[in-house]
């Protein structure tokens, strides 16, 4: 009798053990911008690897960083945008990524790997995920309809209130991202746009405080639905978002365009890496994520959803011509040359932007 039940417990206890493992199933935890990847590529990671991803969204620098900088965030992954990264990186929250780990790191396009090295000197913590431009979306109907064939080409559509007036009727959304618009503001006032002096936020402040009347809204996702719908007519945009709300419009068979352009002054580029949480527990499937999205047709497919530039310069072949040879997505090399990017803020600085872009969009 003794027997029996030890071999009842023992059996149990494997049976238990064995119930366990399978409940272990591997997983990872990314915390990501939204609409910023193929549903199908996350599917296809699992079904490949057999881990579970856990995916989260988020659509401010600033909401990630008040995760990040808390600690304890729970995610394996995230992805931040340039001087963000290069800020967290100085508040120790990532660990460095071993590129020995990753046999599609040789993918990496070389250009951009070296403009990620401002963010990321030696490019220890970050692989870049995609990069992008700041400038104007627009519904090409109902702008047409107010000033005529005139190419929405300039930052004066933004900045000089005469031109801006005329579409405020139509509606007129501003990213919510002070990165962007304070460094797009300094340009256009002839400043450098890596200067935040008190003296040159002020000026930018009053400058982006002149159209705040004509804005129906600040919001960093929100536009992308309200030009698909053709509820706005312009908007300060990222210029993957811009595409998509193209894309959403067509889908549901509206009779408008979509269009984006890079303003001919130039304008901000933007990067988002990503990067791995020095708490992080998945640490092995993370590196397998990363190597999966270094795949030329993974990241094809990733710019082909989301109209964003990738960092994968053997996808460029992959990737249909529409895209790839759109100058708006992919700008040429003269474009090239007027974009500009900016250095990470002190917090103190930090502050004083927030304050000054509260002002800003609140009047006060």
């Amino acid at each position: 009798m003794f027997r029996c039940r030890t071999l009842v417990l023992i059996l149990s206890s494997i049976m238990f053990a064995a119930g366990h493992a399978v409940a272990q199933q591997r997983e990872l935890r990314v915390f990501n911008w939204s609409d910023y990847i193929d549903p199908k590529v996350l599917e296809q990671f699992s079904k490949e690897t057999g881990i579970r991803v856990i995916y989260d969204t988020y659509d401010s620098n600033e909401r990630l960083e008040t995760r990040v900088l808390a600690g304890n965030t729970g995610y394996d992954i995230v992805v931040p945008s340039g001087t963000f990264l290069q800020r967290q990186i100085r508040a120790g929250v990532y660990q460095k990524i071993d590129r020995s780990r990753l046999k599609n790191a040789g993918n990496i396009w070389k250009e951009i790997d070296q403009r990620m090295a401002a963010y990321d000197p030696g490019n220890e913590y970050a692989i870049n995920y995609m990069w992008f431009t700041t400038g104007l979306a627009y519904n090409v109907q109902k702008i047409r309809a107010r000033i005529g064939d005139t190419p929405i080409d300039s930052w004066d559509f933004l900045f000089d209130e005469d031109k801006l007036s005329k579409l405020a009727s139509c509606g007129v959304y501003v990213l919510d991202s002070p990165e962007d618009l304070f460094a797009i503001a300094l340009k256009r006032l002839g400043l450098d746009p890596d200067n935040v002096s008190r003296e040159n936020l002020d000026k930018a402040a009053a400058l982006l405080s002149r159209i705040r009347k004509h804005v129906k809204k600040f919001h960093s996702s929100e536009y992308i639905n309200a030009l698909a719908n053709g509820d706005i007519c312009l908007a300060v945009a990222w210029a993957g978002d811009a595409f998509q709300a193209g894309n959403r419009a067509r889908e549901a068979g509206k009779d408008y365009e979509i269009a984006y352009t890079i303003p001919k002054e130039g304008t901000l580029m933007s990067m988002d890496s990503i990067a791995i949480l020095k708490d992080a527990k998945n640490i092995s499937e993370a590196y397998e994520f990363i190597d999966f999205l270094l795949r030329p047709e993974v990241a094809a497919q990733n710019t082909v959803i989301t109209n964003f530039a990738n960092a994968v310069a053997a996808s460029k072949q992959l990737i249909p011509a529409a895209i790839v040879n759109n100058p708006a997505i992919y700008p040429d090399e003269q474009m090239m040359k007027r974009l500009f990017s900016v250095q990470a803020r002190d917090n103190a600085t930090q502050r004083l932007i927030a304050r000054s872009w509260i002002r800003v969009k609140t009047g006060r």
